[in-house]
């Protein structure tokens, strides 16, 4: 089996990496997405007798809590992975492309908004603040490439995430030059179609359906799933994982076409439904 790679992508090799994605989307049209950022800063206030709540938060103030955090944070990472629908993933030079990360530049952990906590533990994870900061890519410079890749406006393409409204939201925000996002939730569902297309998918509503709860990494364990590379709260080895999840259920199904359709733009917190297929474990 050929050694699997993380590509790390950074200013200096943005256009060949986006010139060689390019060149892979015809054959691997599944493309799974994680994104890392500095934690959140807004949250619901609650109390002790509030707190049992959270759970049942609208959809509505879901939304505004992450577009909060979203309009005031800046993306550190986005992971990217490409593969077939059996999981299949791109051989280069004779090893198997898990992922492109992409480094950015804009966040500056000296004086921009960030949760102390959640710098920590990317800090931990292996992240590098300065050297983004020196070396890393200028999401205007990204967004434009992005545009021109064959991965924006593609109806071909079919998104993975996981947990995924803030994956969503910060590529939204970058593909349109930084603005703010929409003040509701259905003006910003539709910003996702017009930059991504008719198939979005959120594994983590999937997966509930299958009886399995809780994070990407616990899901995988549970699922028999090892992270082929790389570290948690790492873009890339999180979007690799999400792929890995999202085909495995696939196969457990064993009713694709079904999943496809129950769970096209079902995004966890804001327009989940709640559907459990049986005989999946």
């Amino acid at each position: 089996m050929a050694e699997i790679e993380i590509r790390k992508v950074w200013a200096s090799n943005l256009i060949s990496e986006f010139g060689l994605i390019k060149g892979f989307l015809d054959q691997f049209p599944i493309i799974s997405m994680d994104t890392e950022f500095p934690g959140t800063v807004f949250t619901v206030k609650t109390t002790a007798l509030t707190k049992h709540l959270l759970s049942s938060l609208s959809a509505a103030d879901t939304y505004a809590v992450m577009k909060r955090n979203v309009d005031a944070l800046r993306l550190i990472q986005l992971g990217l992975t490409l593969s077939d629908p059996a999981g299949a993933l791109p051989l280069l030079a004779g090893r198997r492309v898990g992922a492109w990360e992409f480094n950015f530049a804009d966040f500056d952990s000296a004086s921009d908004l960030h949760n102390p906590a959640s710098l920590a533990l990317l800090r931990r994870q292996g992240i590098d603040f300065a050297q983004n900061r020196l070396a890393g890519i200028d999401s205007r410079s990204f967004a434009v490439l992005f545009k021109l890749s064959g991965l924006h406006l593609n109806r071909r393409l079919a998104w993975v995430t996981f947990h995924g409204a803030y994956d969503l939201g910060f590529m939204v925000k970058i593909l349109t030059g930084g603005r703010l996002l929409p003040s509701a939730l259905p003006e910003f569902v539709e910003l996702v179609d017009l930059h991504f297309g008719p198939r979005v998918y959120d594994v983590k509503p999937v997966a509930r359906a299958c009886g399995l709860h809780g994070g990407l990494e616990a899901i995988g364990k549970r699922m028999g799933l090892e992270r082929a590379l790389g570290r948690s709260h790492q873009a890339g080895s999180d979007s690799l994982l999400t792929m890995l999840v999202f085909v495995e259920l696939m196969k457990r199904f064993g009713k694709e076409k079904q999943i496809m359709k129950d769970f096209n733009y079902v995004f966890f917190g804001l327009t989940e439904t709640l559907l459990h297929y049986e005989g999946v474990h």
